[in-house]
């Protein structure tokens, strides 16, 4: 069969679950189309990426070929048409930026609607439900091609405009936790488990998977790594303000965190204003082998995320099951979907977000516990092959597009 998968920007760095996902689904057989909203320029790639970069189709926003697909639907579907386009200004009209991305990308998914059908495209996947889902409903609407969609994050936390109409018109969606299909039902309705599943992300546990030997350090005390976009939701400044605790408590730790992003200068404020030059380390945005070695060089990952002040929150971040699928035991937040993979005390240590005191204290636990540290590495790598394996959860959702197509 033939899949086009949709998403708001391709290649990210932050969001290799998505690419890691088409290569497996291609793995299958299912022969893949990529049609980004936009492109993003990340210096950094991960493994495969090129090779999907080149096949994508990256659109203009404009482009004179447009007024073919255009007219050809206005001719053909204009109640398809022009539903969509009026569904996209009411249902967002208290939306103005929203509205106005959704404005600016109509005349590209349009056309991509216009390619998809000439290419025999047998069924459209979206990830996120904000942009990449209208996406799908319009091209949906205007083809008669069946369409789904994952929702994540703060693609569901945030703004839930439109989601129940996307969710009504899709064959299917799919919530990465049950925490967020709550939140789905909770605007929605009960939602059947065929309509709505909930399918976790997976991580390749070949690729992640523990070393034979701990490797050097260059560093005494605990080792603790996270990684993520330098952003708010994250909560990096809370784990620094635990790296402060534990210092003064006399416990001896090195921090680092890799990953770009806007609360960089922040960062970088609050480890100078904490004195923790010596202690804490920006380390910048890695590809995956990077990543890897520093899993392995850590006794610990800390995944400290938050609820922001726009209410962004995290689905389950995917770097956790990659921490756990290495055998590193994980220290997070009690939050969203997270407690759906982390058993507090059985596979990982969970505490309250944006409590730094809690999070220097399970932290303190593990630097002096060995024992600890290898039981909640052991258990979290065996999660992580039962429940979050790329390849069992991607055969499920293969098995899912053929039934939708069907």
């Amino acid at each position: 069969m033939h899949v086009a998968y949709v998403m708001s920007r391709f290649p990210k760095l932050t969001e290799t679950f998505v690419l890691n996902e088409i290569l497996e689904v291609q793995a299958l057989g299912v022969d893949v189309s990529i049609y980004p909203l936009l492109r993003e320029h990340d210096a950094v790639l991960q493994p495969g990426a090129a090779e999907m970069v080149a096949r994508a189709r990256y659109l203009p926003l404009l482009a004179w070929s447009f007024v073919g697909s255009h007219a050809r639907f206005l001719r053909r579907r204009p109640r398809a048409y022009l539903s969509s386009l009026a569904n996209l200004v009411k249902d967002n009209i208290g939306k103005p930026r929203f509205l106005a991305a959704g404005l600016v990308l109509f005349p590209k998914i349009v056309h991509a609607a216009a390619l998809m059908a000439s290419q025999g495209v047998d069924h459209i996947h979206c990830h996120f439900a904000r942009h990449p889902a209208l996406a799908g409903l319009i091209i949906s609407r205007l083809t008669g091609i069946p369409y789904s969609f994952t929702a994540h994050g703060s693609d569901v936390h945030v703004d839930r405009r439109m989601l129940c109409r996307k969710l009504a018109e899709a064959r299917f969606a799919i919530t990465i936790s049950e925490f967020n299909r709550a939140v789905i039902e909770g605007d929605c309705g009960a939602v059947p488990r065929h309509k709505l599943e909930t399918l976790h992300v997976g991580v390749d546990t070949a690729v992640f998977s523990p070393s034979s030997e701990e490797e050097a350090a260059s560093t005494a005390g605990l080792r603790v790594v996270c990684v993520g976009t330098l952003h708010e939701v994250k909560g990096q400044v809370v784990l620094i303000e635990a790296c402060s605790i534990l210092r003064d408590r006399g416990v001896a730790v090195s921090c680092r965190l890799v990953g770009r992003g806007p609360d960089e200068p922040m960062l970088r404020q609050a480890i100078e204003r904490l004195g923790l030059q010596d202690a804490v380390t920006l380390v910048g945005p890695l590809a995956r082998d990077a990543v890897i070695g520093e899993l392995r060089r850590a006794h610990v990952l800390a995944a400290p995320s938050v609820v922001s002040a726009r209410g962004q929150r995290e689905g389950i971040p995917v770097v956790l099951m990659e921490a756990m699928s290495c055998g590193l035991p994980v220290v997070a937040s009690r939050l969203s979907g997270i407690p759906e993979l982390v058993e507090h005390e059985r596979n990982g240590l969970l505490f309250t977000p944006g409590r730094a005191d809690e999070l220097a204290d399970a932290l303190a636990r593990l630097a002096g516990d060995g024992g600890l540290r290898q039981r909640l590495g052991n258990e979290g790598r065996s999660t992580i092959e039962r429940d979050f394996d790329l390849r069992t959860n991607v055969a499920r959702l293969v098995a899912m597009f053929e039934g939708a197509a069907a």
